[in-house]
């Protein structure tokens, strides 16, 4: 099908769209607190201060869209890179969440200008395009919206998708319909895919031959990433020692996890612990404002917790807890580089998983539960290198827990594996963003 017609099938059905999703989208907005003042972005009105922060790099920036939280993680890792290699090109970032939005301003290197995503109707994107008017435009992971799309085309902007992202459902949904999806594909000058296989799977929907090239995973690229910080990872293995006083423990953490799950693990651990007096179980609430809910959870089941956020280097110590609650933010990455084993949360009694790459990226054997949908490419990759160990449920965690710990050398063995499995796609960051310096000019890119 021409693009023009599948345009003009799209701008007639957007509006209708559009107003069956308005209340679900003011629902999230109102439980995720909303976009403030900001909230007119979406339709290209701005702030003095941001227009004229616009006005100044017109012409002259890249213009990355990222839509929520994993997306923009994704694009602050290549923005730095970018900035690194040309400071001189400032970079606008476009976010549809506010939670993405949220991320993104935080600790945003100064030639980074963050906006919301305008709504993709052609009267809002048009005098957005032209208030920024960019020398390239670059999608991060899905989310290929045509008008805007359009708009750089036609004034001769590169469009380019990196860590380009294809679910299976996406697929076949794509393939599906392929008369409508395949101009839009086709509008794109670059799709940089993470894994080889990915090559036949775009230029299937669309994308045009040539034009489809492997770059790796940004999200998996570990190279010039902060590891664990030697100097906390000293101050808590102080803390361990004071919580429980006594040697250092080998510990077990539970990462990330959801309601139902912390009261499963320490009921489990209430089970095994006899025959493991020198391990201590910890585990870390997904969201630690839910300590208090935890903490009563755990002492329901007659243990008694202690929260990490009530330790301090030290201070007196007090009985030895049963459980050790992490209910700091930003501490998780130095905490599991003292695990013996990571058990990851949402994957037991809620869908979707949590993201092991931490843990597998700092050596540290890994057991997660059956839900692990978020993060299927890499798991299919850790899983195929032997390198993490994906349990059918609790029962199954139950009986390898303590495999996990009576063997810790073959338990190193597969936290190896892992980690040389993720050594695949170090330099993903750095590849990307040489294409993007190469396609950064007036020339289409060359296939």
């Amino acid at each position: 099908m021409p693009l023009l017609l599948v345009l003009l099938i799209y701008n007639f059905l957007l509006p209708f769209a559009l107003l069956v999703l308005l209340p679900v989208s003011a629902l999230k907005m109102r439980r995720r607190g909303g976009y403030g003042a900001k909230f007119w972005q979406r339709f290209g009105f701005f702030d003095k201060a941001v227009a004229a922060r616009l006005e100044s790099i017109h012409g002259r920036c890249r213009w990355m869209h990222a839509v929520s939280v994993g997306e923009v993680n994704v694009a602050r890792k290549l923005i730095r890179e970018l900035l690194e290699a040309e400071p001189d090109i400032p970079v606008v970032l476009s976010v549809t969440t506010s939670t993405g939005y949220a991320v993104a301003c935080e600790k945003a290197p100064p030639g980074l200008t963050v906006i919301y995503s305008p709504v993709d109707l052609a009267l809002v994107v048009g005098p957005v395009f032209a208030r920024i008017r960019p020398r390239q435009f670059i999608l991060v992971e899905a989310e290929v919206w045509p008008n805007l799309v359009r708009c750089m085309q036609r004034a001769g902007v590169p469009v380019i998708l990196v860590n380009a992202r294809l679910s299976p459902r996406s697929e076949r949904r794509y393939r599906q319909f392929r008369w409508f999806a395949a101009p839009v594909f086709g509008m794109l000058d670059r799709v940089l895919v993470q894994e080889p296989e990915d090559v036949a799977r775009w230029e299937a929907i669309g994308a045009r031959p040539g034009r489809v090239l492997v770059s790796g995973s940004i999200k998996f690229d570990q190279s010039g990433q902060a590891a664990s910080s030697p100097e906390q990872v000293v101050v808590f293995r102080a803390l361990l020692q004071q919580a429980f006083s006594g040697p250092l423990p080998r510990v077990v953490l539970a990462a990330s996890t959801h309601p139902g799950e912390e009261e499963a693990f320490a009921r489990l651990w209430t089970g095994i612990r006899q025959d493991f007096p020198g391990v201590r179980l910890l585990i870390a609430p997904r969201h630690a404002e839910r300590r208090a809910e935890v903490s009563a959870a755990l002492t329901g089941l007659g243990l008694r917790p202690a929260l990490r956020s009530t330790l301090s280097a030290g201070s007196p110590g007090a009985q030895p807890p049963d459980v050790l609650i992490i209910d700091s933010t930003g501490e998780l990455r130095d905490w599991q580089a003292l695990a013996e084993v990571v058990i990851v949360g949402k994957s037991f009694l809620a869908k979707g998983g949590q993201n092991p790459v931490e843990a597998i990226a700092a050596g540290v054997p890994v057991l997660t539960g059956p839900h692990m949908e978020n993060f299927a490419a890499l798991m299919k990759l850790l899983l195929a290198a032997d390198g993490i160990r994906q349990t059918t449920g609790l029962e199954e965690l139950a009986r390898l827990l303590p495999v996990f710990l009576e063997h810790p050398g073959a338990a190193q063995k597969m936290a190896s594996l892992g980690k040389a499995a993720l050594a695949r796609h170090a330099g993903a960051t750095q590849r990307t963003a040489a294409v993007l310096g190469l396609t950064g000019g007036d020339a289409p890119p060359q296939g």
